[in-house]
């Protein structure tokens, strides 16, 4: 399958001229199964407690749905979304061509930047399986907890959108590989550029193979779209080859 991950930068609290912006982007990125944009693409990081956050029925999504049928693709990102209560979710959207969608709210909140003070994290791991991979679908601080992400011999791949500042780079160009790797899987690891007003975003969007090699990856600092290929019979051989996954610690489930 191929996908395609597109590096963005993203305009502070504007939904409309985000959506319209990454219209511009898809129309020049390579043809793919599956599009994959960064966390919270439709209004930038929106933890600062004036930040805009969608509200409900999302416009963001609506975007996604009618991109995904225009394409007769699969795309996938994250949405600030205002729940009942007064909370937010950090809610990574799925959407066939179909328009069919599965969600995962984010489960690692990043305390240290205030999310925890305005989003409720979620709860519940997801595994999608679209055009026969399996899809664990992950949000950027969920990077650095590998019990959460450990590979039970359930998914092919992770998908992980993000808004990491430039400032961890070194944690995110390191941790990414190590999760392929631990988890003898494909990473898709989508990244935002630009700046909002409390960080400053230099990208960093890779496809990453089972060995921890980057098969692709995109400049740093620019508006890119990449596309990389996953291969499920490289995976199998690669299984029977090294079956890791057999020897992996077994962890109580979450």
């Amino acid at each position: 399958m191929k996908i395609c991950l597109i590096q963005s930068d993203i305009v502070w609290g504007d939904p409309q001229a985000n959506c319209a912006h990454l219209d511009t982007l898809l129309a020049g990125a390579p043809p793919a199964a599956l599009y994959v944009l960064p966390e919270m693409f439709s209004t930038g990081f929106a933890t600062l407690p004036d930040a805009t956050v969608e509200t409900e029925p999302s416009a963001g999504l609506a975007w996604m749905r009618r991109k995904a049928a225009e394409l007769d693709a699969a795309i996938a990102g994250s949405i600030a979304l205002a729940l009942p209560g007064g909370k937010c979710a950090n809610r990574f959207f799925f959407v066939r061509p179909d328009g069919s969608y599965e969600q995962y709210d984010k489960r690692h909140l990043f305390g240290y930047g205030g999310e925890g003070e305005r989003f409720l994290a979620g709860s519940k791991r997801v595994i999608v399986e679209y055009s026969g991979v399996r899809f664990l679908l992950a949000v950027c601080y969920d990077l650095r907890f590998p019990v959460w992400l450990r590979n039970r011999d359930d998914y092919d791949a992770i998908l992980l959108v993000a808004s990491w500042p430039d400032v961890r780079r070194f944690a995110w160009d390191t941790l990414t590989r190590a999760r392929a790797i631990e988890n003898a899987c494909y990473v898709a690891a989508v990244n935002r550029v630009g700046s909002d007003p409390v960080c400053a975003y230099d990208g960093g969007t890779a496809f990453i193979g089972p060995y921890g090699e980057t098969l692709t990856a995109a400049p740093d600092g620019r508006e890119a779209a990449i596309a990389g290929e996953i291969d499920l019979q490289h995976l199998a051989d690669y299984h029977a080859k090294f079956p890791v996954l057999e020897d992996a610690d077994a962890f109580k489930t979450l």
